[in-house]
């Protein structure tokens, strides 16, 4: 089992900066590609960012340029540096981790943290 907590949303201007952390616990070896992930009101949920135990990261088109995911796997900590935000950013943004195991891959979620940009 993987807990993931995510932390750092909040209220801000467009144009402005946040940082989003996620912290994995639990059976953390397991974790091989993580990932964030956005839902706004009335859409369904879709990838903003995913990053491989190598480092290897993957964008949606509409926040390249924009977001940058990291992780610190000493940590066990996913980040996600949000800039230049805009009111279309507006959405709970949900942390994921797969972890491989002999069944198969498992996917993990935390329980969202709102982001809310004002315009």
């Amino acid at each position: 089992q993987v807990q993931l907590v995510e932390s750092g949303g909040g209220l801000v201007q467009a144009g402005g900066s946040l940082r989003l952390s996620c912290a994995a616990s639990g059976d953390t070896r397991c974790i091989s590609a993580m990932g964030w992930y956005r839902q706004a009101p009335g859409k369904e949920r879709e990838l903003v960012a995913t990053i491989t135990g190598g480092g290897s990261t993957n964008y949606a088109d509409s926040v390249k340029g924009r977001f940058t995911i990291s992780r610190d796997n000493a940590k066990n900590t996913l980040y996600l540096q949000m800039n230049s935000l805009k009111p279309e950013h507006t959405a709970v943004y949900y942390c994921n981790a797969a972890c491989s195991l002999r069944r198969g891959v498992v996917q993990y979620w935390g329980q969202g943290t709102q982001v809310t940009v004002s315009s």
